[in-house]
């Protein structure tokens, strides 16, 4: 007999198990990474719908090579009918942040290839402003500590909360692309779109976890089962 599952992953599973309701038979699905995205792929096999999956991490694509998903690459499949990925945080207006597991590169682009982005969720993703998770930002590795003067004469032109930053791992950790990843510590974002604008047009900063204006659902699951979608 299985354990029960916690409040926090019952309310995942309730995501990715409505988020299934836009799965067709016939899609070009891109499969998100992180832990509530790792539901749905779970889900996803044991619904026994023919699509064709496009992972956005070598995590993801092991986890749908085990379960039998049918893959293709993202040139391969050209154009997605749909993407289903998790969030970090999520503001009024969906935008997010996006990129704690490290995918955050190739989640942005398998969004941004896609007809509909459906984002599964808990509700202590769910916030006023973005900013107080820490928002990553792929950079290459040559530089890197250039580049992150550059990031931090970016930020005082913004209205953050914090300038902070760290680089992620004891390593640093290296993305499936072979970058390093920043994360900053900026409290509070007040315009999310221009700060995501303003760092991708840093050299040496690859892309940001911002996705604003690319989510056109949130759905959020609660401990008891139920989901309610926004959007």
């Amino acid at each position: 007999m299985s354990e029960p599952l916690s409040p926090a992953e019952a309310g995942k599973r309730a995501a990715a198990l409505k988020a299934l309701d836009y799965v067709e038979d016939g899609m070009r699905v891109g499969l998100g990474t992180g832990s509530t995205a790792k539901w749905f792929v779970d889900l996803l096999a044991e619904s026994g719908k023919n699509v064709t999956g496009v992972p956005t991490s070598s995590r993801t694509k092991a986890q749908a090579e085990a379960l039998n998903i049918p893959l293709v690459t993202l040139d391969q499949a050209g154009w997605l009918d749909l993407v289903v990925d998790g969030a970090d945080e999520f503001d009024p207006d969906l935008n997010l942040i996006k990129g704690g597991g490290g995918a955050l590169l190739q989640e942005k682009i398998v969004a941004a290839a896609s007809e509909r982005m459906v984002v599964i969720s808990d509700p202590s993703k769910e916030v006023a402003a973005l900013g107080g998770f820490d928002l990553p930002v792929e950079v290459v590795q040559f530089g890197w500590r250039t580049t992150s003067k550059l990031v931090e004469r970016c930020l005082v032109q913004h209205d953050v909360d914090g300038r902070d930053w760290t680089i992620r791992g004891d390593g640093p950790y290296v993305t499936d692309e072979g970058h390093f990843i920043l994360d900053l510590k900026l409290g509070r974002i007040g315009d999310p779109v221009a700060l995501n604008r303003d760092l991708n047009l840093i050299p040496g900063v690859v892309e940001t976890g911002l996705f604003c204006g690319m989510a056109s659902a949130v759905i959020l699951g609660q401990p008891d089962g139920s989901a309610r979608t926004i959007g």
